[in-house]
C-alpha cells in the first residue's frame, strides 16, 4: 500500500502515517513544509518518501504528483489534512482571512487531489480521505473563514464521491470535533474538567481515517456523539445560534 499524508510534520498527519505504516507492506508519502520534521517521524517509521514543499506553490501539485509516479508508479490512498485554523469576526479580519483560510484549507486539497487523481484511477480500488471538521457542517462566532472552508470541503467532497464511484476511487471525510493537536492545543476545553470530555485524540482520528478507507465509509465524526450537533442544528436552528452564539441581541429588520 502506498499512502500519502498532507501536512505529516505534525498532529493529526503525523498520528494519521504512524497509524498507516502499521498496515502490512504499507509505505508512506510524508507531504509538509518542514523537512526536518519529516525527515524524523521517516526514521520513525523505518523509512518513507519524503517531499518538504508549501501545498500553497503554484507548482507543487504536479511535483507531488511527479514524484509519486516515478518513485512508486501508484497510489492507493491519499489523506488530504494539511490545514490552518481561523480566528476572528468577519468584521475584524474581513476577505483577507477567508482567502488565507480557504487556500491552505479548501484550494490546496483540491489542487493537489486534482493532480494526483489519474494515478488514483489507476491504482484502483484507490481511495481518498479528507480531513474535515464538526465545523464543516455547523459554525460559531469568530471561527467563519475556518467553517467556511470546511462547509465547501465537504460538499466537494460528496459531490467528488459519487463521480468516481464508478472509478474505484472511494472518497471519504473524516470529521473531528475538538482534538489536542500543535496547531490547535484547545488549552479552554483542557483547563475545565467539565469540558475535558469534549476532547478527542490524534490516534482516534488516525483510526478512524483508517476506517473510512479500509470500509469505504462516506463519513465519519470523531467521536461520534458529535455527529448529533449537525441534527440538533438542522432540527432547531434558533435555539442552536442562540445557544451556541451566547444568545447575543439580534435586532430587528425594519420593514
Amino acid at each position: 500500500m502506498i499512502a500519502l499524508v498532507t501536512g505529516a510534520s505534525s498532529g493529526l498527519g503525523a498520528a494519521a502515517a504512524r497509524r498507516l505504516a502499521r498496515e502490512p507492506g504499507a509505505h508512506l508519502v510524508l507531504v509538509a513544509r518542514r523537512r526536518d520534521r519529516l525527515d524524523e517521524l521517516a526514521g520513525e517509521l523505518g523509512g518513507a518518501t519524503v517531499i518538504a514543499a508549501d501545498l500553497l506553490e503554484e507548482a507543487t501539485p504536479a511535483l507531488v504528483a511527479q514524484r509519486v509516479t516515478d518513485e512508486h508508479g501508484r497510489l492507493d490512498l491519499l489523506v488530504n489534512n494539511a490545514g490552518v485554523g481561523g480566528r476572528g469576526s468577519f468584521a475584524e479580519g474581513g476577505w483577507a482571512e477567508v482567502r488565507r483560510v480557504m487556500a491552505i484549507n479548501f484550494d490546496a486539497q483540491v489542487r493537489l487531489t486534482e493532480a494526483l487523481l489519474p494515478l488514483l484511477r489507476r491504482s484502483a480500488p484507490s481511495g481518498v480521505v479528507n480531513i474535515g471538521s464538526v465545523a464543516g457542517r455547523v459554525s460559531r462566532p469568530r471561527v467563519g473563514s475556518y467553517a467556511a472552508s470546511k462547509f465547501a470541503l465537504a460538499g466537494w467532497t460528496e459531490a467528488v464521491a459519487m463521480e468516481e464511484r464508478r472509478h474505484g476511487v472511494h472518497v471519504g471525510l473524516v470529521q473531528p470535533g475538538f482534538v489536542a493537536t500543535e496547531g490547535f492545543p484547545q488549552r479552554e476545553l483542557r483547563a475545565r474538567p467539565w469540558t475535558r470530555w469534549m476532547l478527542s485524540t490524534e490516534d482516534k482520528v488516525a483510526e478512524t481515517i483508517l476506517d473510512v478507507w479500509r470500509n469505504r465509509r462516506p463519513e465519519a465524526y470523531v467521536p461520534k456523539p458529535y455527529g448529533l450537533v449537525p441534527v440538533a442544528r438542522v432540527l432547531l436552528p434558533g435555539l442552536y445560534r442562540r445557544a451556541v452564539g451566547g444568545g447575543a441581541f439580534t435586532a430587528t429588520p425594519k420593514p
